[in-house]
């Protein structure tokens, strides 16, 4: 049994314990490294709001759990389960705060009474194929651009060829892009329960990281992609305009033009291709099939010669 008091005076460091020694879901299994870390952060999240509204895990009602999911459904994509996984997080929580004395009731117990998770996942946005051509095709052609275009071409010719994530080009560092013609590669160093990876960029995306490399504006900063204005990180909602408006160009509209989407597009060319769900899972830094087998789900159907288990 953990501290009472760690939970008031140092409650991050009383729900990494408990996450990495007690917790368990709902089969009685530990939790994935991968989860963990998922879980602390968004515990951390939550404390934040606790902190913003002057309130402990001790002191917390229901009206600051309603707060706090009113600011999460603001953020989250339609579709998604991400309250729910908060919900379920926040109720495991509140069950054991209540086990060592912290409280006396568990708030969030109302949620997971009037809520399910959906039978399926939403099922995965990628570019059609004759689509994922003409945008390669886009990619490619870099005479005339400015900095700022070639920017933008240089940042979703690598989200289309490699499939990295909004995060990794985000904090992708320019000495980690090797352009060498032998066989240009990113690395993606180790984050998290997310391992280090070696990621090949494919031919069409080059050109454009080229010119971008050669921009006066991609010299100023050891990131690859800086903000243009405070110089450090670019934010998730620059590089979703980003992506949106070189899909807008090629006349291409869909529920969700995210970079996920093409990390999607990125997973299913492989699999078209024939590569195993276990190659794509490793390619794409996963520590389960699930996605692939999702965006497998996806194509023709035709003899497999993946592994699907």
């Amino acid at each position: 049994m953990d501290d009472p008091t760690l939970w008031l005076s140092a409650p991050t460091e009383a729900y990494q314990k408990w996450q990495r020694n007690e917790a368990a879901g709902a089969d009685r299994r530990v939790f994935s490294p991968r989860s963990i870390v998922q879980h602390e952060a968004m515990f951390e999240r939550f404390m934040r709001h606790l902190e913003a509204a002057q309130r402990t895990l001790a002191t917390f009602g229901p009206d600051h759990l309603e707060s706090f999911f009113v600011d999460v459904d603001r953020r989250c994509k339609p579709g998604t389960t991400t309250r729910l996984r908060y919900q379920k997080l926040l109720d495991r929580l509140g069950r054991h705060l209540v086990d060592v004395g912290v409280r006396q009731t568990n708030p969030a117990a109302v949620y997971t009474l009037t809520q399910t998770w959906p039978e399926d996942e939403p099922t995965p946005v990628y570019l059609l194929e004759a689509d994922d051509r003409r945008l390669q095709e886009t990619i490619i052609a870099v005479d005339g651009l400015d900095d700022r275009a070639s920017r933008n071409r240089a940042i979703v010719g690598l989200l289309l060829s490699t499939g990295i994530t909004a995060q990794e080009i985000r904090q992708a560092a320019a000495v980690d892009l090797d352009l060498a013609p032998a066989r240009p590669h990113i690395l993606i160093p180790k984050r998290g329960a997310r391992e280090a990876r070696r990621v090949n960029v494919d031919g069409f995306a080059v050109p454009a990281l080229v010119r971008w490399r050669n921009c006066a504006a991609a010299a100023v900063s050891p990131l690859l992609f800086p903000s243009p204005r405070a110089g450090g990180l670019m934010t998730d909602e620059m590089l979703g305009r980003i992506v949106r408006d070189e899909l807008l160009a090629i006349d291409v509209r869909l529920p969700d033009m995210s970079p996920r989407m093409l990390r999607n597009t990125f997973a299913r060319r492989l699999l078209l291709a024939g590569r195993s769900n276990d190659d794509v899972m490793q390619m794409m830094g996963l520590s389960s099939q699930r996605t692939v087998i999702r965006i497998r789900a996806t194509l023709p159907s035709s003899p497999q010669t993946a592994d699907t288990t």
